[in-house]
């Protein structure tokens, strides 16, 4: 037991497993896992395709609103009409509770508030003595685009659908889900441009432009940027078609038809999408044909299913083709699926390509915090993952070194192992100081990285810059006196679990129901992720949780990035078990709440949100969308058992943050319990899962989570003793 690699004889693996070979599938995405799998159990992995993805769409109130939006885009310049449909949008807007995106949107952005004559109409006390026709033109443009803009981000969310069968590949719609966000990622190690840029490129606009202006709410860039996402579909839409069966499955893809059409001197299909979508430029664009080429590649390898073929070969003691495990939108070499997994070689990372990524996500952090709070933080807590930095080849790990201000360098191998501190004058800021918790799986594949990680931050500790310029110091020299202790220990920043230890248990806890008050879940996360790394004592993880809430205790900011749009917050547990946002506030001697942020670089447009955005907007396109939910119920016993999940992950973050606002309850009571139908398909399908489903309704009910009606309470509670008696047999 600890052990996490090189197994003896003795050693529980060996002694369980023998000579006895293990062939284990695996999720194509979760490489991580996998290579302790085949540290500690040498398994033959054979990676499947993770479940097929849609774009989430909109459904019920979010469709009425968006009509309202459609209505003023042709209406807007009408004095009559115009204010009128603005108005409607903002009482719409509260009815699918919108509203708190929109508020915290106007409440920071001084200049839309005083467009608006210092009115926020998103704030219900305000909202009665607001009128669209009192303010100006581009204000109501403003307030249109800021809601659009979320609705867009809504519908254009990938979510999984159901759950993948291993051996069944894709359908066409499926398949071309996956193949819209490749198209979307510009990649120049493959001397291939994004889509989007390509079009943005032919109209002379900036793509970077574009999407800052579309995020702040400009009407004109929302539509534009709308305009290129449907032309994106429609043209990898088009690509698909053309080798799509009668029964509707992409069973091979076939070059040479296009070869003969081009030789007739038609145009590809894609061209005259994109002509008819309104880009006749673009649609002339040299860079396409790279693009589409690779996009036909990847669509190769998508549908080039091997999940049971290499099992068969295992079988029959044949070899399994080795390939890379990761996001097939980032790395369309993971596909085909059915491969024996590996990751990367973990001192190449973090790449000079996740370095320039990190940068623009750190830049848009402290931007956004500047903006929401007026200063610069002077320490971000960070949690690390295993996956999430083969996934990313370490963007999250070049973030943490950005905060700081220190380069990684690599060597002419390609291996990071030296570091370069930034000077002042060239960061252009003050240096901020981290708290990185790892996962345990970080620690036992990226130990060399949490070395650079020490190393980096006690250099910068350890420069002779002023104070206010260096909050990594600033905050090293404070603890090294209350502790007693020299100024490179105090600066000790990089912490996880004890060896063979893994996660906070949190997660445990909440999802057993078998924690007494918050103040245990926190003080579990501090004795279980207090252990820390030394680069001054290679090999040695030892626990320091004195060291580790000191260093808390100045944060100002909790942080974890989304790098992919298969696993989000609600999905697993990981997430909200990591989360030390309630933990810093209890050590705080201020007792202040740090600030919860999310980085979403699931899409060509990375994002910062706030925690409590994260979720509302995970809720509306996961768990509260018909769309997930009837895959998952089609897909039977498990299907429903992975919604209750959602909404038990989904009180984890009330534990943990406190950033689900109370809506999302209840309109998943109202949709999975106070709906008489969908009551009798979730207790056919899975009673069990629908029981523990009533359990943490109740259970986030009693904690003070959520706030609802005593009739929603005791129908739950009723209900509970109906599927009890089902479950015992009593009632049939």
């Amino acid at each position: 037991p600890g052990k996490q690699v090189g197994m003896a004889q003795d050693c529980y693996p060996d002694r369980l497993a023998g000579t006895i070979p293990n062939l284990y599938y695996y999720a194509a995405n979760n490489p991580s896992e996998a290579t302790i799998a085949k540290r500690r159990s040498y398994a033959a992995t054979i990676s499947y395709l993770t479940p097929p993805a849609e774009n989430a769409g909109l459904y019920k109130g979010l469709k009425e609103v968006q009509e309202l939006v459609s209505s003023y885009q042709g209406l807007r310049e009408n004095e009559g009409r115009g204010p009128s449909i603005v108005n409607s949008i903002v009482a719409a807007s509260f009815t699918c509770n919108l509203d708190t995106d929109m508020a915290e949107f106007i409440k920071t952005d001084e200049k839309l508030h005083e467009a608006l004559g210092m009115k926020n109409p998103f704030l219900a006390d305000e909202t009665a003595s607001f009128d669209a026709k009192d303010v100006s033109l581009d204000a109501r443009d403003q307030i249109v685009g800021l809601v659009y803009r979320k609705l867009m981000e809504i519908e254009s969310r990938l979510l999984p659908m159901g759950l993948h069968t291993v051996g069944v590949p894709p359908t066409a719609d499926e398949a071309v889900a996956t193949l819209v966000s490749i198209a979307e990622i510009d990649r120049p190690e493959d001397d291939v441009i994004g889509l989007p840029r390509i079009l943005a490129n032919s109209m002379n606009r900036d793509l970077e432009e574009v999407y800052k202006n579309a995020n702040n709410g400009v009407l004109e860039d929302v539509e534009f940027l709308q305009k290129i996402t449907l032309a994106t579909r429609a043209a990898v839409k088009a690509l698909v078609d053309e080798s799509t069966g009668a029964d509707g499955r992409v069973m091979e893809v076939i070059p040479m038809a296009k070869i003969m059409a081009n030789a007739l001197g038609a145009k590809p299909q894609y061209r005259v999408s994109l002509s008819k979508s309104g880009f006749s430029k673009g649609s002339t664009d040299p860079a396409l044909t790279p693009l589409f080429e690779y996009l036909e590649f990847c669509l190769k390898q998508v549908v080039a299913d091997n999940e049971l073929g290499a099992l068969a070969e295992a079988l029959n003691g044949k070899y399994i083709e080795p390939g890379p495990g990761g996001d097939p939108i980032r790395n369309p070499a993971v596909l085909p699926t059915g491969k024996n997994m590996h990751a990367l070689d973990p001192q190449s990372i973090p790449t000079s390509a996740a370095v320039d990524c990190a940068k623009r996500v750190v830049d848009k952090l402290l931007a956004r915090l500047e903006k929401d709070t007026g200063s610069m933080p002077e320490s971000v807590a960070f949690t690390l993952w295993g996956t999430d930095n083969i996934k990313t080849y370490g963007e999250s790990l070049a973030q943490v070194l950005e905060l700081v201000g220190v380069r990684p360098l690599p060597d002419a191998l390609g291996r990071v192992n030296k570091l370069q501190l930034i000077p002042l004058e060239e960061l252009g800021r003050p240096r901020v100081d981290v708290v990185v918790t790892c996962s345990g799986v970080f620690r036992d594949l990226f130990v060399n990285q949490m070395n650079l990680l020490d190393r980096a931050i006690k250099l910068a500790a350890e420069a002779d810059e002023p104070l206010d310029q260096n909050f990594v110091r600033k905050h090293a020299l404070q603890q090294a006196e209350e502790m007693g202790c020299t100024v490179r220990d105090a600066a000790t920043r990089v912490f996880s679990n004890a060896a063979g230890s893994y996660s906070a248990n949190v997660g445990l806890a909440i999802e057993n129901g078998g924690w007494e008050s918050e103040n245990q879940l926190q003080d579990q996360f501090i004795q279980r992720k207090g252990f820390a790394f030394n680069s001054d004592k290679p090999g040695v993880i030892d626990q320091q949780t004195e060291l580790f809430k000191a260093a808390l205790s100045t944060v100002d900011v909790t942080f974890q990035n989304l790098d992919s749009s298969e696993i989000s917050i609600s999905d697993v547990s990981h997430y909200y078990d990591s989360d030390p946002t309630k933990v810093v506030q209890g050590l705080r001697k201020d007792g202040r709440s740090p600030a919860a942020m999310m980085a979403d670089t699931t899409t060509a447009n990375a994002q910062v949100r706030t925690l409590s955005e994260t979720v509302r907007l995970d809720a509306r396109t996961k768990l509260l969308n018909p769309k997930f939910y009837e895959g998952m119920l089609n897909s039977g016993y498990e299907g429903a058992r992975e919604i209750t999940k959602r909404l038990r992950n989904t009180m984890g973050w009330s534990a943990t943050s406190g950033a689900v606002d109370n809506f999302v309850y209840e309109d998943a009571n109202d949709t999975f319990i106070k709906d008489p139908e969908m009551q009798r398909r979730l207790l056919d399908t899975n009673p069990n899962a629908f029981r523990d489903m009533v359990t943490t309704f109740l259970e986030a009910n009693g904690r003070g989570y959520w706030d609802t009606d005593p009739e929603n309470i005791d129908r739950l509670q009723e209900l509970y003793q109906e599927i009890e008696d089902k479950i015992e047999g009593v009632a049939s």
